[in-house]
C-alpha cells in the first residue's frame, strides 16, 4: 500500500495557476505564505512516486460566477490515464450550468473515468442545499461517487478589499448537513478543517455518517485541537488526509503531523489511508458495475 493517499491535490501548472485560478492565485499565495512554482505533469507525477503517495487530482469549474476558464475533466482524465498508479480524478462541473452540469458529470464518470465530484462553493457561488441544484445531486448520488465540498474560510481572495467577491457564508458546513439529510446515499466530505465553523463540522459527523472531513489546506499544527482529538478517537474512520498541493506540499504537512501525540498507528494509518481507501473502493466497484451494463447492452 502506499505511504498515503492525498485527497486534496491541485496542479500548479500553468493551466490551473495562470488560466483558471487567474487573478485569485496570487492571493492564495499571500494567505498560504508561499510561491508557488509552476511544474510539468512529469515533474508531479515523479514528486508523488517519489513520495509513495497516491493523489487525488481535482478538476475545476466556476467559470459562470468568476467568468474563467475551467480546468476541465478531459485535462484532469488524461493526466490519471497516463499515471494511473500516481493519480485518481475528481471531476468539476458549475452548478449553475443546469442540465448540462448533469450530462457532464455523468460522461466525467462512465466516460472518463473519474471518481468523485469536487465543488467550491465559496467561488462557484452556491449553497450545497439549494434545492435548484438538486437534481445534479441526485444523479451524483445515483453514480455513487463523493462528493468534495470546500469549507471554512478561504485563501482565494483572502487579505483583499471585498474577498474579491468571494463570500464565506457559502461555506459554512451547516449546508451540508441539509444535503446530507436529503442524500442519505451520497458520500459527502468536507475539504479542510471547516474553520471557524469546525465544531458545526464534528457535529454533523456525529450524527450522520455518509459525511467525512479531509485535513487539507492547514498544517496539522494549525489545525483546531477538538478537530484533531475526535479524528484520533470516535470519529477516526472518517477523517482523510489531504494537503492542499502546491500551496501546502505533503512533505510540509507530515512534518507537523509527525510531531503530533493524538494518533496511535493504527488510527494514523487509517487517516493517511486506509479510509481513503475504502471510500474509493465503494466508487471503484460503482464504475465497474457501470462498466459491465455497458458492456452488456
Amino acid at each position: 500500500m502506499p505511504r498515503a493517499i492525498d485527497f486534496h491535490v491541485h496542479l500548479p501548472t500553468t493551466e490551473f495557476m495562470q488560466v483558471t485560478l487567474g487573478p485569485y492565485a496570487k492571493a492564495a499565495e499571500r494567505y498560504f505564505r508561499t510561491e508557488v512554482r509552476l511544474k510539468d505533469i512529469e515533474q508531479i507525477a515523479a514528486d508523488y512516486a517519489e513520495q509513495d503517495i497516491i493523489g487525488v487530482l481535482l478538476a475545476w469549474d466556476a467559470e459562470t460566477a468568476t467568468g474563467l476558464p475551467p480546468l476541465g475533466n478531459d485535462y484532469i482524465a488524461t493526466i490519471v490515464n497516463r499515471y494511473p498508479d500516481q493519480f485518481i480524478g475528481f471531476a468539476s462541473v458549475d452548478p449553475h450550468k443546469g442540465r448540462a452540469a448533469i450530462k457532464e458529470i455523468e460522461r466525467a464518470v462512465k466516460e472518463l473515468g473519474l471518481a468523485g465530484a469536487k465543488f467550491h462553493p465559496g467561488v462557484q457561488a452556491f449553497y450545497p442545499n439549494d434545492p435548484q441544484f438538486y437534481p445534479l445531486m441526485e444523479k451524483i448520488q445515483e453514480l455513487r461517487i463523493p462528493a468534495l465540498f470546500h469549507t471554512g474560510t478561504n485563501g482565494l481572495g483572502a487579505g483583499t478589499p471585498g474577498g474579491m467577491g468571494i463570500k464565506l457564508d457559502y461555506t459554512r458546513p451547516i449546508y451540508l448537513d441539509t444535503l446530507a439529510a436529503d442524500f442519505p446515499d451520497l458520500i459527502i466530505i468536507g475539504a479542510h478543517p471547516s474553520w471557524p465553523w469546525h465544531e458545526e463540522m464534528i457535529a454533523i459527523m456525529q450524527h450522520k455518517t455518509n459525511v467525512y472531513n479531509d485535513l487539507s489546506g492547514w498544517v496539522p499544527k494549525r489545525i483546531p485541537q477538538e478537530l484533531l482529538k475526535v479524528a484520533a478517537t470516535r470519529l477516526q474512520d472518517r477523517f482523510l488526509f489531504g494537503s492542499d498541493y502546491p500551496f501546502i506540499t505533503p512533505q510540509r504537512w507530515f512534518k507537523d503531523f509527525d510531531t503530533l501525540n493524538y494518533f496511535t498507528p493504527e488510527v494514523r494509518d487509517k487517516l493517511l489511508w486506509k479510509n481513503a481507501q475504502k471510500l474509493l473502493a465503494h466508487t471503484r466497484v460503482a464504475q465497474m458495475e457501470f462498466s459491465s451494463a455497458v458492456q452488456a447492452s
